[in-house]
């Protein structure tokens, strides 16, 4: 009887310490499964744009699309806006101003050949008044006012001289020489060119057709000739020139 007691004890404790071990066995099974199972899910909600490695619950990941739009990375700057288009410096505002004493005396030539043209008009259509000038030979206003050459195309030679003096006083009053647009520049420059030409008709005329001069006309002519000469030695310079307006250019 008292041997069976021990072996008794024996047993119990062999299968005590088989149970501890099945224990022991299960519980690594478990945990070892447990692990495989959640590592692939942490792995893929981290790829996934979930939480990460010094992540918050709640914000999406550093690697995260927002709105559809990646996000640039560290340390690289993205596209640069292109600059806004730059106008060039030239054009008609680079135009250099015309100086002050050219000004005042191309507009008083103006006035003095405005005011000769119109007592000229009002002598060619007004019998009743007569030029102060000499009638006798060489000089002689009234054979040169009623000759044929005083009609240019059905047209007065006094009121043609009339419409060209008003434009010229116009185009050369301080506000076109101030303005800056270049069709006054051309106009005016273009004008004076016109008027010296026909002034040279005319002189031919009286000198070789008519055999006759006209001061009053003479002194339209001179007129014509100084403007003439002001106005085409400022436009030879190409500073006075307006520029070409510049396409806008992307820098």
């Amino acid at each position: 009887m008292a041997s069976q007691k021990p072996s008794r004890a024996r047993s119990g404790q062999a299968s005590g310490s088989t149970g501890n071990n099945t224990g022991r066995a299960s519980s690594s099974k478990r945990g070892t499964s447990s692990g495989r199972a959640t590592t692939p899910d942490r792995t893929a909600a981290g790829n996934s744009g979930g939480i990460g490695a010094g992540d918050r619950p709640g914000r999406p990941g550093r690697n995260a699309t927002v709105a559809g739009q990646s996000r640039p990375a560290a340390g690289k700057a993205g596209p640069r806006p292109a600059a806004p288009p730059q106008r060039s410096a030239s054009g008609p505002q680079a135009q250099a101003a015309a100086p002050r004493w050219l000004q005042l005396t191309t507009l008083l030539l103006s006035l003095f050949g405005l005011g000769v043209s119109i007592y000229l008009t009002i002598a060619h259509y007004n019998t009743k008044v007569t030029l102060a000038c000499p009638d006798t030979g060489l000089v002689n206003c009234a054979k040169v006012t009623t000759s044929a050459q005083s009609v240019f195309l059905g047209i007065p030679v006094a009121v043609l001289g009339l419409a060209f003096f008003v434009f010229m006083v116009a185009a050369n009053s301080p506000w076109a020489w101030r303005s800056k647009m270049p069709a006054i520049y051309w106009a005016r420059l273009g004008s004076v060119v016109v008027g010296m030409l026909f002034v040279l008709y005319l002189v031919y005329s009286e000198i070789v057709t008519i055999g006759n001069i006209c001061l009053w006309c003479t002194s339209v002519h001179v007129l014509t000739f100084l403007l003439f000469a002001l106005l085409v030695f400022y436009a030879s310079s190409p500073a006075n020139r307006p520029a070409r307006a510049a396409s806008p250019t992307v820098s």
